[in-house]
């Protein structure tokens, strides 16, 4: 029994057969992105010109699709027990905000500077670095919840840990991703990067909260796990991958003027996803927290919240920029690795305590 008495979104039976095959129907949609980016380039070329602020619109648009239905899986209430079993979460703090963020920037600069310096040119390696390092400091929220009940997480504590990294991106993200990309050389619109994160993080969170407690006063908790939130079940990776069709029509003469980069691209991101899911996973057995805890932790700490790293990028640097199309490639990498890391993580509960110790 956990030590945080939340009440935890309701677990799915397993991974469904469309989450199953998200990498085919991710591929699909960049190439159905890259066919009319192509042939059609009309399509592309009109909806580019549908921006306010240097935001796309019809992205800006999609983006919320993608987010809202997230921010409505998240019980920010339960935070409130947070410090009855803190380890756990101080493992995902330190990882994802001291250490993740940093690690991407040393490991993406290393292969796109020496390790791949005559495949990529110097300015268009400076921008990749730019999308990793967006991606890296961005930890991941919704596909959490899945990758936890997989791994026989707890649920209510995967809660805490993902309500707390959302609170802490309000705060860390924009100053991280500065500091990185003013460090890689790319001068930032800061203002642009904080609006980016109110569009795109704060207002999400008001609404999901607006939201939970309205349905809740009318209809009750059980109504709002059970009936409300199943509605939106494939909203979030139908307005993923309907943004990917975009962003890959807007980016298609660069790809296919550049289809190397796509693998060169994933090999650090793949990298950086085993890397810090092996230091959080090793560390929660340092600490000697319950599998069921540890897990959750370290899939954290492997993924990404690539919906926001996707919507920062192109609001800051465009669409069509070779930025947002680093970000879409931890989109395509990250769900096979994750499944693959599952596997591991459930081959090796034996390494840890089984259940979190009763409060005293």
């Amino acid at each position: 029994m956990s030590d945080v008495p939340a009440i935890p979104p309701k677990p799915a039976s397993g991974i469904g057969f469309f989450d199953r095959f998200l990498t085919v129907w991710v591929v699909i949609c960049m190439g159905l992105g890259l066919l009319i980016g192509q042939f059609i380039p009309a399509i592309p070329d009109w909806l580019g010109k549908l921006q306010y602020a240097n935001v796309s619109i019809p992205i800006a648009v999609l983006i919320w699709v993608m987010i809202y239905p997230m921010m409505l899986k998240v019980d920010f209430a339960s935070i409130r027990n947070v410090g009855r079993n803190p380890k756990g979460l101080f493992l995902t703090w330190a990882v994802n905000w001291l250490v993740k963020p940093f690690t991407m920037f040393a490991l993406t600069s290393l292969f796109f500077y020496v390790v791949f310096a005559g495949l990529i040119p110097h300015d268009l390696a400076r921008d990749y670095i730019a999308g990793a390092v967006i991606l890296g400091a961005a930890p991941c929220t919704a596909m959490v919840f899945v990758w936890s009940h997989l791994t026989k997480g707890d649920p209510g504590y995967t809660v805490v840990q993902v309500a707390t990294n959302d609170l802490i991106i309000l705060v860390a993200f924009t100053p991280i991703v500065g500091l990185l990309l003013g460090i890689g050389g790319i001068a930032i619109p800061w203002g642009t990067l904080l609006l980016s994160v109110v569009l795109f993080v704060v207002v999400p969170i008001a609404a999901g909260v607006l939201t939970r407690r309205a349905i809740t006063a009318r209809r009750g908790q059980a109504y709002f796990q059970d009936g409300f939130i199943p509605k939106f079940g494939k909203v979030t990776v139908v307005g993923l991958l309907l943004t990917l069709v975009l962003i890959f029509s807007f980016q298609a003469h660069v790809i296919l003027s550049n289809p190397l980069h796509i693998v060169l691209i994933a090999v650090p991101l793949v990298i950086q996803t085993g890397l810090m899911f092996t230091l959080t996973y090793g560390a929660g057995r340092l600490l000697r927290l319950p599998h069921n805890i540890a897990a959750p932790a370290a899939m954290i700490g492997g993924s990404n919240f690539f919906e926001l790293a996707v919507a920062v990028a192109v609001a800051l640097f465009g669409a069509n920029s070779p930025v947002a199309l680093a970000t879409t490639v931890g989109v395509l990498v990250e769900v096979p690795v994750m499944l693959g890391l599952v596997h591991i993580a459930n081959r090796t509960t034996g390494w840890f305590r089984q259940t979190a110790p009763e409060p005293a």
